[in-house]
């Protein structure tokens, strides 16, 4: 039995400035935040988001700005505060990595694996990407330097703890083929049991000397080392919320056997979710919640490149909710591919996406339901009970698609055993809404209206008011302020058409 439903983006690095990708994560999981609050009530969701903001890079990046680097990180945490503000995020909470609260978590973390031998000191020597803040044997490397960003790397030899992989590679095997919903989409749960079964683990290096990088958490029992990055930013998902007893024990309301527990993450760093943090909490002996997913969406492209600020093709989500709203962003992010895969961007598809989508279908379907209730009835919604009239049989389709019917879409595809179909959801809430304009052209009321039939006409209109506060409460976790804007129009005592939802954009 689900009670409890905790959900995550990945904490953002905060180098440089949000882009589309991580609206895209956030947007995502904000939708399913507020659709599991629909269904299990407020009190039982639970939305973390945040900021990594520890690391060479943000060392480097504060240098180059003159700035200490708690000035820098204070300033671009706020950065993704008020992106998250503007695009409606509705998290519970945002964590920073430079918190009270998760530095002492992280200590107390690494005293346990310490105490344990599940951290030993050695030394390593290896190509290293600063960058990606990653060591890459010499096997790994490419011809253009790492093989996860293409720029170059140094060789580097020095004494660091390392955490031990190997010795759970077996469990974490067993672990994952026991587990099918643990890594989605299935492919990429796939390409993860590949890499496990095809090669040994290396030991993860947790650890940089203080006199090669200050700008970190302090190993509590190593005065000379600073925590790494990744190994630091993954446990945000438990020091956020919950603690370690004194013996011990991890203890938290949002880590239980009834939890459902979903890591949202862009498929680049599928490897430290999939494979690193299951190692860290298995180490600690934290038990996985049974209902534990890592979802690893695809990327946006641009002109079929990944974005990268050095291909001066990055996507800044302000400007675009600047220029096309907050709600036909965030349609657009979750309905032009499916997630998981990647997408190609171009401003000509939002645009395309608002005109046919939102203006053509949906907002024409309102502005006319409005103006019909206006001219036929004085903007009073007819009180007639729909269940009492017999219709054509597109009518009887529309009428089927009420109540659980239309709300089924949303468990189908957003539930909890789903693959998080978020486009499929919307293409059939939109199958609905086109359902119901051919209906106004088919039933065509003005010909109602002129024959006098006005009961006939009440049940028609009460019929498509009723289904439009159900699509209202079906997109609501998609566009908040659209389903907002549509109840209240709805809601008046007399309803008057007011100025379109959407009105059409122009191409440049």
């Amino acid at each position: 039995m689900v009670n409890r439903y905790y959900i995550t983006t990945p904490i953002y690095y905060v180098n440089a400035s949000p882009h589309i990708g991580h609206s895209y994560t956030t947007t995502a999981a904000d939708t399913l935040a507020r659709f599991m609050r629909q269904r299990l009530g407020r009190e039982n969701v639970w939305f973390l988001t945040g900021t990594d903001e520890h690391g060479q890079k943000i060392q480097r990046a504060a240098q180059e700005l003159g700035i200490s680097a708690e000035d820098f990180v204070d300033r671009m945490s706020q950065e993704f505060r008020q992106l998250w503000e503007r695009l409606s995020i509705s998290y519970n909470d945002f964590i920073r990595t430079t918190e009270p609260r998760h530095i002492s978590c992280v200590q107390r973390v690494l005293e346990l694996l310490h105490a344990k031998s599940e951290i030993y000191l050695a030394q390593y020597s290896g190509w290293y990407c600063t960058p990606c803040e990653t060591f890459w044997t010499e096997s790994q490397i490419t011809s253009q330097g790492c093989p996860e960003c293409g720029r170059p790397v140094e060789m580097i030899s020095e004494t660091n703890y390392f955490l031990r992989l190997k010795e759970h590679q077996k469990w974490l095997i067993e672990y994952i083929e026991n587990h099918p919903d643990f890594v989605k989409p299935d492919f990429r749960r796939n390409e993860v049991l590949s890499f496990l079964k095809m090669n040994e683990l290396s030991d993860l290096c947790i650890s940089r000397p203080k006199e090669r990088l200050e700008w970190g958490i302090p190993i509590p029992f190593a005065s000379g080392h600073v925590t790494y990055v990744w190994f630091d930013a993954l446990i945000n998902y438990i020091s956020a919320v919950g603690f370690f007893d004194k013996n011990n024990r991890y203890v938290s309301n949002w880590w239980q056997s009834d939890t459902v527990l979903v890591h949202l993450v862009g498929k680049d760093i599928l490897r430290q979710h999939a494979i690193y943090w299951p190692i860290i909490l298995h180490a600690l002996d934290i038990e996985l919640p049974e209902k534990m997913t890592i979802f690893a969406h695809g990327w946006w492209l641009m002109h079929q490149a990944k974005m990268s600020k050095s291909r001066g093709n990055v996507v800044a989500p302000l400007e675009m909710v600047e220029r096309f709203g907050v709600d036909t962003y965030r349609y657009f992010l979750l309905r032009d591919v499916p997630f998981g895969l990647d997408g190609n961007f171009s401003e000509d598809s939002i645009i395309k996406r608002h005109n046919d989508d939102l203006a053509n279908d949906l907002g024409n379907l309102v502005q006319r339901t409005l103006t019909m209730v206006e001219k036929y009835f004085g903007g009073v919604i007819p009180s007639v009970e729909i269940g009492n009239f017999k219709y054509d049989s597109n009518g009887e389709l529309i009428k089927s698609k009420l109540g659980e019917s239309l709300k089924g879409i949303l468990d189908r595809h957003l539930g909890f055993d789903s693959d998080f179909n978020f486009s499929s959801a919307l293409q059939d809430i939109w199958e609905v809404i086109n359902l119901a304009n051919k209906y106004i052209e088919e039933v065509k009321p003005w010909n109602l209206a002129r024959e006098n039939k006005i009961k006939e006409l009440g049940f028609f209109i009460r019929l498509l008011v009723e289904l439009i506060l159900q699509v209202a409460d079906c997109i609501s976790p998609f566009m908040p302020a659209t389903s907002d804007c549509i109840i209240q129009q709805f809601s008046q005592a007399t309803v008057k058409k007011g100025s379109p939802l959407f009105p059409r954009l122009e191409r440049r």
